[in-house]
């Protein structure tokens, strides 16, 4: 059994078509199928159901695809220890909330010092950044703290605070309890813990709606759409302009901080290495953000 095998059966089992996978490695049709009738061979048993509109996995063949996973993980990890230098280098895909203001002045100061480092930034909000984390899609992620999973280590960044903001015309804490509540999807930690207090308060938001930017978020509440939940520092320029007004929670809600994520158990290559002592220096360095 050959890795190449594993890895054109994992691509066949994602893509549920040969002609899909093929295109994938860029290998004719029959290449790939022969592939898998040898591994299919070797183990003595079939791997997929065959039907006209592609090919799914049998029960044995999602056996093997546990353990398929593993094994081309552990080798990827082999090969990074094995391989590891004191220069970083390779590619680093690293997740972010939206937006932490000053995160470039921390990645710039790294590419700067590691160049042959390949850096790639993913937004998000933070429970899919950590799910990403923990299943090895991406290598960390600047989240909010939470109870993450124990496969998953948390390196603090930054302490910040939270505000109620609206818009300019003259209102109360409770007033603002009957406008409509404007958020990232489920899974922002922002969203959580005004959500957690709605629910202390037995306040039930008339109307919620979901936007897929801050940008948005905030040019829609200056514009009287309703109320968000944001970092303090994230709004200071639009609340000195006379555009919006903040409101403060209880400290249980609104204080929170920004930590660096990344399993417990994989490598600790010299590119990560070099990333976490980067955000450590920097470490008591005050960021403005945006999430």
């Amino acid at each position: 059994m050959e890795f190449k095998d594993l890895e054109i059966f994992q691509i066949v089992a994602e893509k549920g078509t040969i002609t899909e996978a093929a295109k994938e490695f860029n290998y004719v049709q029959s290449n790939i199928t022969s592939r898998i009738q040898k591994l299919e061979t070797e183990l003595n048993t079939p791997l997929f159901n065959r039907h006209r509109r592609g090919m799914s996995l049998t029960p044995e063949g999602k056996k093997l695809l546990t353990y398929s996973k593993k094994i081309l993980l552990l080798t990827d990890q082999m090969k990074k220890a094995i391989q590891s230098n004191e220069e970083p280098s390779g590619k680093l895909e690293i997740g972010t909330v939206e937006t932490l203001i000053h995160l470039p002045k921390i990645l710039s100061s790294y590419i700067k010092k590691y160049k042959n480092v390949d850096l790639s930034l993913i937004t998000g909000v933070t429970e899919t950044l950590a799910e990403d984390v923990l299943n090895h899609k991406l290598d960390g992620a600047f989240v909010i703290e939470s109870d993450f999973h124990p496969d998953l280590v948390s390196h603090e960044v930054f302490q910040e605070k939270l505000v109620l903001i609206s818009d300019m015309r003259p209102s109360t804490l409770e007033e603002l309890k009957e406008e409509p509540f404007l958020c990232f999807s489920k899974g922002c930690g922002y969203r959580a813990r005004l959500e957690a207090w709605y629910k202390d308060q037995n306040i039930t938001p008339q109307k919620m709606m979901e936007f897929g930017t801050l940008e948005t978020i905030l040019q829609s509440v200056a514009m009287g759409l309703g109320v968000t939940f944001v970092p303090e520092s994230s709004v200071s320029h639009m609340e000195q302009s006379g555009l919006i007004q903040c409101h403060k929670l209880p400290d249980q809600y609104s204080k929170f901080k920004i930590v660096f994520i990344r399993r417990t158990d994989t490598y600790l290559t010299s590119t990560i290495e070099k990333f976490i002592e980067t955000l450590e220096t920097n470490k008591h360095v005050q960021w403005n953000h945006f999430v």
